[in-house]
């Protein structure tokens, strides 16, 4: 095509979208960013060791077998140069499960801090969504160098007051059910739905976190800008 004068018109190259990952043969997934299938293997091992060891030896000898292989994780991770955050992360919740399962003198006292920091996520995240501050919004774009310009577009907010409910009730699902296996003393129950209800549904709640991003991501870049933020043109203007 060209326009009036003749000139051949070409379509702009369209800048990339910001709060998106880079167009690109290898696109990170939500699994990709908590470290993969490998990840997921990574999270079970300190889990089951505890529980199998606890079952034969006894809590001490679980305590410590936890720690240990925790830390054969990490080591094995600085070993094949892998991103060492993922395995430093679950060092740490381990050894603060395992103490707090040494001081209540119980097992399932190892499960104790993931059931109550659940429930303080969640309700965190819905009082956030009752004063009109997502987090989901707030901590992608921070993480993405987006901003918080978003809160002023009102069907992004709203995008990610889904994505932020979604993450509510994958923490209050994750206290409901632990907790319930907890009162029960249902130690190895407790370990299966850990590794279950775990990285799994947080990979599903992060498809639902990267959906808003996108969508309010496409309003933001709108040459325009997103009605709620357009100038209303008074006839004096014109």
């Amino acid at each position: 095509m060209s326009d009036s004068t003749g000139t051949p018109h070409t379509e702009p190259t369209p800048s990339p979208v910001p709060g998106t990952p880079p167009q690109g043969p290898a696109r990170r997934t939500p699994l990709d960013s908590m470290g993969g299938t490998t990840g997921l293997v990574y999270m079970m091992l300190p889990i089951v060791a505890f529980v199998l060891a606890n079952a034969s030896l006894g809590l001490t000898a679980a305590t410590c077998t936890a720690i240990g292989v925790a830390l054969a994780v990490a080591a094995l991770r600085l070993v094949r140069k892998e991103p060492l955050q993922p395995a430093l992360s679950g060092l740490f919740g381990v050894a603060v499960a395992a103490f707090v399962a040494w001081k209540t003198g119980s097992a399932k006292g190892f499960f104790l801090t993931g059931i109550w920091s659940n429930l303080a996520l969640g309700v965190l995240f819905l009082l956030s969504v009752l004063v009109r501050r997502p987090l989901a919004g707030i901590v992608w774009g921070a993480l993405n160098g987006t901003g918080t310009a978003w809160l002023k577009d009102k069907p992004s907010r709203r995008a990610y007051d889904i994505a932020t409910l979604t993450l509510v009730g994958v923490f209050g699902v994750r206290f409901a059910v632990w907790q319930w296996l907890y009162d029960e003393d249902r130690t190895g129950w407790l370990a299966v739905a850990r590794i279950a209800m775990g990285y799994p549904l947080l990979a599903l709640a992060l498809l639902v976190v990267l959906w808003a991003g996108r969508r309010s991501a496409r309003r933001l870049k709108s040459p325009a800008g997103p009605p709620a933020t357009r100038r209303a043109v008074h006839p004096e203007d014109q």
